[in-house]
């Protein structure tokens, strides 16, 4: 797990047990990007990578130009021992797509950080080759060489026990984290890219202390039926997802269903980000910096409506600002 939190200007941190950092920006230096997935479950082809025990794992040649140092060489714009300023803060899970690290949503959690929300990673152990545990170990990705075969909603499901792990450590007593105390255990949330997304809902079908969620681009696994997710739920991603209207329909709470034009799946996460600063080709029409921008403003909007009760006209409907931002059974 990372764990970000709120310096004297919110903050965050990069390690388990996590550590404070201060605000960061996107990173700056390459990772690359896996494929849009519709409904994140194919491989990815040889060359689209996101960490170096991808690089081990596919046997990538370094004439490709991406090397472990290359990708161990990523930095952002956080940094390590910001003083947390007092206080209590809601909490923000965060929980990445399918085969990524938990890194792929760093803009994301430094931005929620930077707005006073304590924000946990959850490195989902065997979901990806990066996880590096407490005793030296990295283990392999046990899910990643077959995705035909997977099960998702079971997937999403040990996810969501995962998570639920993760709140239980951070806000019962005696916490491995020396800064839990900023914790406001009565108003967490959590947000998932694509397959992230399916654990979001899956968690909070399964565990009520999550008040709020955020479905990133992924498919439902499973599709939620009415009356099980009563609390509020906003859906962010491409046009693609025509699949989307039974989970909408079954949402019973606050709900909000946004459509990013020019957005490919990974405009949600720093995947295109980081692949356009290795240098390879744009994935779609919106910059990569435009698609982090966008998830930043409307999640922590959303967030701050509904865990801190800070209203966001944001979120009231399109904005000329926002003009890719399209807001779907508006208005809602």
């Amino acid at each position: 797990m990372t764990g970000y939190a709120p310096p004297t200007r919110p903050w965050s941190g990069s390690t388990a047990p996590p550590a404070p950092t201060a605000r960061a920006g996107p990173p700056s230096t390459p990772t690359i990007r896996s494929p849009r997935c519709a409904g994140c479950t194919p491989p990815r082809p040889p060359g689209s990578l996101t960490t170096v025990g991808d690089l081990q794992h596919r046997k990538t040649p370094a004439s490709s130009g991406v090397t472990p140092q290359s990708l161990a060489g990523v930095t952002t714009h956080a940094f390590d021992g910001a003083r947390p300023h007092r206080g209590k803060y809601p909490l923000v899970v965060l929980s990445a797509a399918y085969e990524d690290p938990r890194m792929m949503l760093t803009s994301l959690a430094t931005e929620l950080a930077s707005y006073g929300y304590v924000v946990a990673l959850v490195g989902h152990t065997y979901e990806d080759t990066g996880e590096t545990l407490a005793d030296g170990r990295t283990p392999p990705c046990a899910i990643c060489d077959h995705p035909e075969t997977l099960d998702f909603d079971s997937v999403a499901a040990s996810r969501a026990r995962d998570v639920s792990f993760v709140i239980d450590q951070l806000t019962h007593g005696n916490s491995a984290w020396r800064l839990a105390h900023l914790i406001d255990k009565h108003e967490i949330g959590m947000a998932g890219h694509s397959l992230g997304g399916a654990a979001t809902a899956a968690t909070m079908i399964a565990d009520p202390r999550v008040r709020a969620g955020v479905n990133m681009d992924g498919t439902f696994f499973p599709v939620p039926t009415p009356g099980q997710i009563n609390r509020p739920f906003l859906m962010l991603g491409t046009a693609a997802n025509t699949d989307w209207e039974q989970p909408w329909d079954a949402l019973g709470g606050y709900k909000k269903w946004l459509t990013v034009t020019g957005a490919d799946h990974f405009s949600f996460s720093d995947g295109d980000l980081l692949q356009e600063q290795a240098g390879f080709p744009a994935a779609s029409p919106l910059s990569p910096e435009r698609g982090v921008e966008i998830t930043r403003e409307y999640v922590t909007a959303f967030f701050d409506q509904t865990l801190k009760g800070i209203h966001s006209p944001l979120l009231n409907g399109p904005s000329p600002n926002n003009p890719e931002v399209l807001f779907q059974h508006y208005p809602t």
